[in-house]
């Protein structure tokens, strides 16, 4: 072999070996995520979707030893941090964690500028948690829901109740609960779960319909108190917490979910990469231990399930905002 032919095999092996180490390398330097993600939260800390957001995150973060940052974005009812993460960039590095808030929303603000429905991916429900009658244990003296029922009754108008804002399930649970009891409060909204109950602890309104995940810490620490849960059964880590239907309102059922979205057009191998996160993060001990003292269950609805699931929740509660009669305040 001539020196040529000898330096040109040489070159085509090398060429050959560089040429199957770029898929690997590609791989290497494609692998989401490459930077920091950013979790659009549409309210303000403080809130339900907060304190599920924060401890799942931080999980999935050790977990990865990738950066995944909750950016607060409040305000309209979570419609405004909404519209934000629809229009983010769709290159997998901006997620949107929503909730049952969304889900309503259709109904009550008639010129959104996006659409849970066809603006997103739907990803995977990060919790279901029902909502919970909590008041302020100095303001109102009943400690179960017929007495509250009766002191309502007696004066009509003269307890308030807050909301997270216009059009969120707080809001609609509130006018439910009105419609179903044929009782009279007032709605006071609020820019976000944490903003209402501080000032429910307070004592700047009366009582509040709260997802439990946000308002578990303050039951535990006697700073408001429950009366009833709004659903069939009694929730994980609360047993000694009467369902609405043990009060005598057995219709009266309202849960709160919270889920994780992608703007349109992400790739869907960061979607697929974000599922598998949440998936290893929602089967720890950690996050089940931690769900079970917020009051939820874990569910397992991802992608396209989920995405039927909210279609299904847009239909169900524009029939109970048709219903109510609920407006914007």
């Amino acid at each position: 072999m001539t020196h040529l032919t000898r330096r040109q095999a040489l070159l085509g092996t090398a060429g050959t070996a560089a040429t199957l180490a770029l898929p690997s390398l590609a791989r290497a330097q494609g692998a989401w995520p490459a930077r920091p993600v950013t979790i659009v939260v549409p309210f303000p800390p403080g809130g339900g979707t907060d304190a599920f957001a924060r401890p799942l995150f931080a999980n999935i973060s050790k977990a990865s030893g990738r950066q995944f940052l909750i950016d607060n974005k409040g305000g309209a009812g979570g419609t405004l941090g909404a519209g934000i993460a629809a229009k983010a960039a769709p290159d997998g590095y901006t997620f949107f964690m929503g909730a049952v808030h969304h889900a309503i929303a259709p109904s009550m603000y008639p010129r959104l500028d996006y659409n849970i429905e066809t603006d997103f991916i739907p990803v995977g429900l990060v919790s279901s948690v029902p909502q919970v009658i909590v008041v302020n244990p100095q303001k109102v003296q009943a400690t179960t829901l017929p007495q509250l029922l009766e002191f309502i009754r007696r004066n009509p108008g003269r307890l308030n109740y807050g909301s997270a804002g216009n059009g969120t399930s707080h809001h609609l649970a509130g006018e439910l609960f009105k419609l179903q009891t044929k009782t009279f409060i007032t709605h006071i909204p609020y820019r976000g779960a944490g903003p209402m109950l501080q000032d429910l602890i307070a004592g700047q309104v009366d009582l509040c319909f709260d997802g439990l995940g946000s308002s578990a810490a303050h039951i535990r620490g006697g700073r408001i108190r429950a009366i009833a849960v709004a659903a069939e059964r009694r929730a994980p880590g609360f047993p000694d917490l009467p369902t609405s239907a043990e009060g005598g309102v057995p219709t009266y059922k309202v849960a709160t979910w919270y889920a994780i979205w992608a703007p349109k057009g992400t790739p869907a191998e960061a979607v697929a990469g974000m599922q598998a996160e949440m998936r290893k993060a929602l089967a720890s001990d950690e996050i089940k231990s931690t769900w079970t003292s917020l009051g939820t269950e874990l569910p397992n609805t991802w992608g396209a399930d989920m995405g039927q699931f909210v279609s299904a929740e847009v239909r169900r509660w524009a029939e109970v905002v048709k219903s109510s009669g609920a407006k914007l305040d």
